[in-house]
Parts: C-alpha cells; structure tokens; sequence
C-alpha cells in the first residue's frame, strides 16, 4: 500500500510540476514578493498532496520563535520535504543553493524566479562574497534567507561538520539567526521514492542575535543546538 501510495503522489507531482513551472515563467514580470506568492502555492499543493495521498503530516514546535523581521534560517537537511514544507512553515524565502539545480528542466527554471542565491561550491572564497553580497540584499528585501549548512541533504544518524557560510551570513548582515531541527529524513528519504506514513516534528529554536559574534562560534553554537534537538524529536 505505501508502494502504491507513493506511485500515486509522484505520477501526480509529474503531471503537475511542468504545467506550474511555466506559470512560475509567467510571473517575471512581476516584483519578486508576489512571483514568491505564485510560486509557494506549488508547495502548499505538493504538501496537501503528500499528507492526503500518502498520509505524511508534520507539527511545528516553537512558532512562536519566528522574528517579525527577516533573518537567516540554519536547518539541518535530510531530504526534499523541507524545501517544500518551509514555504508552508516560514514567511517569504530565498535559499541559498547549488546553481546547477537552476539547469533542471521545468524545475529549476520555476525555481530560478524564486530569486535564489545560486553558488558554485568550486569557487570558495568568491561563492562566500556572493553570499554575503546577494544574502545581504533578499533580507533588506524582506525575504528570509534559508541556508542548510550540511551542504547537501544527510541521511537520519549522519553528523557531517556544519559549512560556515550561513553563520558568516548571520554575522555580517546584523540579521538575527534561526536554528530548525526536524526529522524528515525518516519518512522522506534522501532520493527516496518511498513516502512512508508518520508526523515529521520541526522543532524551532530561539532566534540568535549574531551581533558581536564570530562565524565559528555562532556555527558552533547552531550545530550543537541542531544535533542535540534532532536526538530529543527522535524519530517519528
């Protein structure tokens, strides 16, 4: 019955996303709150869809710790789900990714609209300035800047160091730092077909004021929180 379940939400996801990739083209152009707005409702859709056909749910502990203001947002990153279930969960976002996403047909052209921060690994000290740079200018814009410090999305159990990136961002753009927790992975694996059943808990700690900071030590300090919380939520 999962099989069958998940066969059902990913012919209907298929079906959906190239129709809604060039509804996304036809918002250049308007100003990018109100392409983010056209754009989320993708995800609001795949969400209603994976919990109705799939019977995957999520609870949100902690919303309460959401700033009114923009701010960077640290999150451990165990599969696709919470790319799709922030934009549900947070206000108006921009992650920050790899620019090889953006080549993928339909998908990536939808999401270059959303005004992302697209960075080439490869390029060091030059993709942290664009960073810094491009992070700077979405918050002053008033989107959220989603970064997962992982660098990629890590299997339930795996504890690979934190990149510094997103703390750099949080200590030089005077923007307060948001730590997220959550267990996806369990349910939504990694490149996993299967949708198993069960409740994701996303845990949301206190916003951080980096001001006066270092990048190590702010790192530091959202990686063990992350770590510490992903072993009290447990699995599903």
């Amino acid at each position: 019955m999962i099989l069958l379940r998940s066969l059902v939400f990913a012919t209907i996801q298929a079906f959906f996303t190239p129709f809604f990739s060039l509804l996304c083209l036809a918002t250049f152009p308007f100003d990018r709150k109100t392409r983010y707005l056209v754009i989320s409702q993708w995800a609001r859709l795949m969400m209603f869809l994976v919990d109705k056909i799939c019977g995957v749910k999520f609870r949100v502990v902690g919303a309460e710790n959401i700033p009114d203001e923009p701010c960077v947002v640290l999150s451990n990153h165990q599969s696709a789900w919470e790319t799709i279930a922030f934009q549900v969960i947070l206000p108006p976002q921009v992650w920050v990714l790899k620019k090889e996403l953006l080549r993928i047909p339909f998908f990536g052209w939808g999401l270059a609209m959303t005004s992302p921060i697209a960075i080439d690994r490869e390029e060091g000290r030059a993709a942290l300035k664009q960073l810094i740079e491009q992070g700077k200018e979405r918050l002053s814009a008033g989107f959220f800047v989603i970064v997962f410090p992982e660098g990629t999305r890590i299997p339930p159990g795996e504890t690979p160091p934190f990149r510094i990136g997103g703390a750099w961002l949080g200590t030089h753009s005077g923007s307060k730092v948001l730590p997220i927790a959550h267990n996806a992975g369990h349910l939504w694996g990694r490149n996993a077909f299967i949708k198993r059943p069960g409740t994701i808990t996303v845990s949301i700690g206190e916003a951080i004021d980096a001001k006066g900071m270092k990048p190590n030590e702010l790192n530091s300090m959202v990686e063990k929180w992350i770590r510490s919380e992903l072993e009290r939520i447990g699995r599903p």
